[in-house]
């Protein structure tokens, strides 16, 4: 059986195989850095990178499924964020170098929302 390339599989398709515990969550996690990694110094379509946060959030994403305590589908699914939306302690500069050292206090609403979900932001 060939390993799945977890990055080409729809949010749909990961959610349903994490909940299936098909995927772990840190798998998830380590298979997106992994491509960020080898693509985005061509495409620059990440200006931040949370690793060290998102790989926490999958292993506790992890942790709660084990347990049964599935939030929905879109728990433990890797996701991204354009840089202008607010996201508490990680830099949002909008694009601009006017605001390269912008860091919000909270989270904008549809983050807020994603973490509530269980989604696992790995940058923006």
């Amino acid at each position: 059986m060939e390993p799945i390339d977890i990055p080409s599989l729809s949010a749909t398709e990961l959610g349903s195989a994490i909940a299936r515990r098909e995927i772990s969550p840190v798998e998830a996690v380590e298979a997106y850095l992994e491509r960020i990694h080898q693509v985005n110094p061509q495409v620059n379509a990440y200006i931040t990178v949370c690793a060290e946060e998102a790989r926490q959030a999958a292993r506790q994403a992890e942790e709660e499924i084990q347990r049964g305590e599935y939030r929905g589908p879109l728990h433990g699914v890797p996701v991204a964020v354009k840089d202008q939306i607010h996201t508490k302690g990680i830099r949002t500069t909008d694009g601009s170098k006017l605001r390269a050292d912008f860091v919000p206090e909270e989270d904008a609403t549809v983050v807020a929302n994603l973490k509530s979900a269980g989604a696992v932001l790995l940058g923006k």
